[in-house]
């Protein structure tokens, strides 16, 4: 009683934040091919929640991932123009980020070739990290990496950011965020 009355509570004021799950996969999505003569790109279209769809985007080795209500919309976020320099995947889960409900960021686990660091084979080492991307209303665009190599409790500290920060981030303003150590990934990833 007396630690209730000392720290009062709004029930009525309380968020609940929690995390769903789906797939970008491609027997998941819907994939299609764009045959040119420079790569062979393709576009997944995924179904995500809240009448949102996930669009990847992969050409040269290196994809990029945005959200919209469909794939025009989803191609004019910031997050289509997101690049990273070296080769590079995204993992095909993407966890939502909700409070009541309502998703308002993704999180997903991203591979970044690593040129520095070669196998026996001569081919780059992919290092681990994860991406925070914020979600509409308002553009959608990355908010946050975190190394998954250099933080032991990677996905906790990712899902901390984007319940801190992703839906106060101006896209295009603010500078995306690095949390935790920062390791090899992050450091590929910031070029």
């Amino acid at each position: 009683l007396i630690c209730a009355a000392a720290f009062p509570v709004s029930w009525a004021n309380a968020q609940t934040f929690g995390s769903t799950y789906t797939s970008t996969a491609p027997k998941d999505c819907h994939v299609t091919s764009v045959n040119n003569s420079v790569d062979d790109s393709t576009v997944r279209v995924c179904p995500g929640k809240s009448k949102l769809v996930v669009v990847i985007s992969e050409g040269d080795l290196r994809e990029t991932v945005s959200i919209g209500r469909n794939r025009t919309q989803a191609a004019r976020e910031p997050a289509a123009q997101s690049w990273f320099g070296p080769f590079n995947s995204a993992a095909h889960t993407v966890e939502w980020r909700a409070v009541d409900g309502k998703p308002f960021a993704i999180i997903q686990r991203w591979h970044i070739a690593d040129n520095a660091d070669p196998d026996k084979e001569g081919r780059p080492i992919a290092k681990p990290m994860l991406a925070v991307t914020r979600l509409p209303p308002g553009p959608v665009c990355h908010v946050a990496y975190i190394d998954g190599q250099a933080n032991r409790t990677a996905n906790e500290l990712a899902r901390q950011a984007a319940d801190e920060f992703a839906r106060d981030f101006k896209c295009g303003k603010d500078e995306v965020k690095v949390i935790g150590e920062k390791g090899a990934a992050v450091g590929l990833a910031k070029r």
